[in-house]
């Protein structure tokens, strides 16, 4: 019947808690009368002792009103192995978002757990994804909201610096985002260049007050001065955190203004996306890395143990060229070869690309680029052209999950051709507006990195903090609540 379609889809799917239980069968008509679709893909055998499906719940049950357009759904893999396998589902539990009835490349909602955030990373995707500041009154209250709020002062609000810090917003649902191009906001906080901003409450005896913001909590993303970054991973609550902890400390002194040191606290929910940057497991801590924001290059630290003759002796070797790169890798799936598109990891890139018979065309994406996903489906109609073509590859990696030493890559995507032949002539070509794209990922990592900082006073003087907070040879990132 005309105009109750979603509610016949209801009741033919089921729903738990506002959340559609979608099936292969009911799949397709979900998208088509739904214009956002948000997905959890679960196992029940292993997502059954965490609480993401009752914050996913929650979240649906909130915006059931306010967004009504907006719908939430789950699938059980175990008895929809077909939806599996089309949508490449590997980890659990994974959340992906449909948009416009499309089942092409959805965008993956990922280190999302609590209903809030989920709530906020849904209306960031289908609204603005930053609050725009008119006036010093309203940046004072937006201000005075949060523990967190990230601002960015521009010049002005078309370029391509806006952009990265919009995409950003995006992907950081976890705060608050604002950003102003007013004179006179720009002139009260005391910035004239374009300055992304974490300005921070902080707990006092009688309530609760802000920080001097720009002069403690403030980073020039634009303008790094230090951008070799040592980070530690490990839980702070563990028996053996107090003794790496003065260690790490005793480290950073040597090596202030040269290289800034980080403590990143595994148990805080918050930090999920730093570690999947970094690749690190529950199992790989306490660990260390080093970054450079230049680059983006990371290392690790030969040592299982951080001492800190290990600390500096690691610093020291990267400072003089000496570290060996961290090159992480996926596993090679194994229907790789497959598909038109060939999919290329770490592990078999050089295998296949440096081969003497045949000419390898790969396009290096990250998944999270907007401009990337719209280019696939144009990749895979290439694959199919040369699919029976045995001298020619078509065929596509992603650069987030896997590093490439013989390919430098400084935007996405990212196109070069192999040429079969002894002589392996390499060509290479871009696409259009990526400078502002392979900034994206850093600026991410960059905002989350303040966002929890903690400057350790006891250490450091106050006379040694600088407005960009850089020079302090220590921050920690951790929950401060």
């Amino acid at each position: 019947v005309p105009g109750t379609s979603l509610l016949c889809l209801q009741l033919c799917a089921g729903k738990e808690n506002n959340v559609l239980l979608l099936k292969k069968s009911n799949f397709d008509r979900a998208l088509k009368e739904t214009k956002y679709l948000l997905v959890q893909f679960s196992n029940p055998a292993i997502c059954g002792h965490c609480n993401l499906s009752e914050e996913f719940a929650e979240a649906a049950r909130q915006l059931k009103k306010e967004a009504p357009r907006i719908q939430f759904g789950k699938i059980d893999v175990t008895h929809q192995h077909d939806l599996r396998k089309e949508f490449n589902i590997r980890e659990f539990p994974t959340v992906k978002f449909f948009v416009d009835g499309s089942r092409e490349d959805p965008i993956d909602c990922k280190g999302v757990r609590q209903a809030s955030v989920f709530i906020t990373w849904v209306k960031r995707r289908t609204g603005p994804s930053t609050v725009l500041i008119n006036s010093t009154d309203q940046a004072e209250a937006i201000i005075n909201a949060d523990d967190f709020v990230v601002i960015g002062f521009f010049k002005e609000l078309h370029n391509d610096s806006v952009e990265v810090f919009c995409e950003t917003a995006r992907d950081v649902p976890e705060m608050p985002f604002g950003m102003t191009a007013n004179e006179d906001v720009r002139a009260n906080y005391g910035i004239q260049k374009n300055t992304l901003v974490v300005f921070k409450k902080v707990g006092v005896q009688n309530g609760t007050d802000v920080e001097s913001f720009v002069s403690q909590t403030s980073v020039k993303i634009f303008d790094v001065p230090v951008e070799n970054h040592i980070l530690l991973f490990t839980p702070t609550n563990s028996e053996t955190f107090n003794a790496i902890y003065e260690n790490y400390k005793s480290a950073a002194v040597e090596f202030r203004g040269k290289i800034m040191f980080v403590l990143v606290d595994t148990n805080e929910t918050r930090n999920g996306r730093v570690f999947e940057y970094f690749r690190i497991r529950d199992i790989d801590v306490p660990a260390v890395r080093i970054l450079n924001l230049t680059s983006n290059a990371k290392y690790k630290m030969p040592a299982d143990e951080v001492t800190v003759e290990n600390l500096k002796e690691f610093c020291q070797s990267y400072l003089n060229g000496k570290a060996k790169l961290h090159l992480s890798s996926e596993e090679i799936p194994e229907d790789w070869d497959k598909m038109p598109v060939k999919v290329l990891v770490g592990k078999n890139f050089n295998r296949i690309v440096f081969n003497k018979t045949t000419t390898v065309f790969v396009m290096f994406y990250a998944p999270w680029s907007y401009d990337c996903r719209k280019l696939l489906p144009i990749w895979d109609k290439l694959g199919e052209q040369y699919e029976s073509r045995k001298d020619i590859i078509i065929a596509k990696i992603d650069v987030t999950a896997n590093d490439i030493l013989s390919v430098g890559l400084d935007r996405y995507p990212f196109f070069r051709l192999f040429p079969a032949g002894p002589g392996y002539q390499v060509r290479s070509s871009w696409g259009r507006t990526w400078r502002q794209r392979c900034t994206h990922i850093r600026v991410s990592v960059c905002v989350r990195m303040c966002a929890h900082v903690r400057v350790r006073k006891e250490s450091f003087k106050q006379e040694n903090f600088s407005p960009h907070l850089l020079n302090t040879g220590f921050i920690a990132v951790k929950n401060l609540n």
